[in-house]
């Protein structure tokens, strides 16, 4: 099969590899579409722990051809999305049965969008932050992957008012699509604001824009931790304080999730899977790249080149 690897030398190379073989309570999926996310990223530049060459690609789609031991082989023909740790820019790929999501009535590009980012957002809004109807809600990189979906769910979810903050201004309207009723540039947050307050924040950026967040908290918010974009500086909150105004820094990490608790994770994956099955919630997929386009996929999302969701066509 073919095969995109993260070699030592720091570059994406095309090559050939042999078809892996499922184990006991996997899958094997041929991929049609991989998504893109900011853990290539995090691999590339080294903040993963990953031996080297390592095919890299953390979200699949595509169609199960095999399976293994403890696996149903009615699953065999199965059209699904994987949420795996590694080797979905491929042709071919092993993820685990229970992570390995039905995608029926979705098209095949969409698939390929869904990834981590549609369960990601979902938790975040019903899991973590528990968005209540009536909320104010703000949410960081609104024209990520993550943030066009979190705020398609907070107005589901009924939000009074819902501001997402973007990285530049070719970013704002294609948040502005997504349920936000705001968009800013992030040069102009926070004092574009004047003195209004939330009740959620989604905050995938850390350093100084987590302090700002904090100030922004109303009282009994939540904030909703799941990065560090700019900075992996370490933040110090005062539980004190927190308490005093009711407050909640909260963290969502749906790797850790995928190692301790896949069946729920894989609960969300499912009940997001629906919304966007019925049409309920899109998934906006403005950019297909081709395998042999990877590294360039993994530069333009880094650079803030792209917005919505990002993939790459391998079947």
């Amino acid at each position: 099969m073919k095969a995109v690897v993260l070699d030592t030398d720091d570059r994406f190379h095309l090559t050939e590899m042999p078809d892996p073989i499922p184990g006991p309570g996997e899958v094997a999926i041929r991929v049609s579409h991989a998504g893109v996310q900011y853990g290539d990223v995090l691999a590339r530049d080294g903040h993963f722990p990953l031996p080297r060459p390592f095919v890299p690609g953390f979200e699949a789609a595509g169609e199960i051809v095999a399976v293994g031991d403890g696996v149903a082989a009615t699953r065999v023909g199965e059209r699904v999305v994987a949420l795996i740790d590694g080797g979905g820019y491929a042709e071919m790929v092993t993820a685990p049965g229970v992570l390995t999501i039905d995608a029926t009535g979705v098209d095949p590009r969409t698939a390929g969008g869904f990834g981590w980012v549609t369960p990601t957002a979902y938790d975040l809004i019903h899991t973590t932050a528990r968005v209540r109807t009536g909320d104010r809600v703000l949410i960081h990189a609104a024209a990520g992957g993550v943030g066009a979906l979190a705020g398609q769910f907070a107005a589901a979810a009924g939000a009074a008012r819902i501001v997402g903050v973007v990285g530049n201004a070719g970013q704002v309207e294609p948040a502005r699509g997504f349920g936000y009723h705001e968009v800013l540039v992030r040069d102009r947050f926070p004092a574009a604001l004047g003195d209004e307050r939330f009740d959620v924040i989604l905050d995938p950026i850390g350093g100084a824009t987590r302090v700002a967040n904090l100030a922004r908290l109303a009282p009994h918010g939540r904030i909703a931790v799941y990065g560090n974009i700019a900075s992996f500086e370490p933040i110090t909150v005062s539980a004190n304080d927190l308490l005093m105004q009711g407050q909640s820094l909260l963290t969502y990490n749906s790797s850790l999730a995928s190692q301790t608790r896949p069946e729920r994770l894989a609960d969300s994956a499912s009940r997001a899977m629906a919304l966007v099955a019925d049409g309920s919630v899109r998934i906006d997929v403005t950019a297909e790249y081709g395998l042999a386009d990877v590294e360039t996929a993994i530069a333009d999302l880094a650079d803030g080149r792209t917005h919505g969701k990002v993939v790459v066509r391998v079947g």
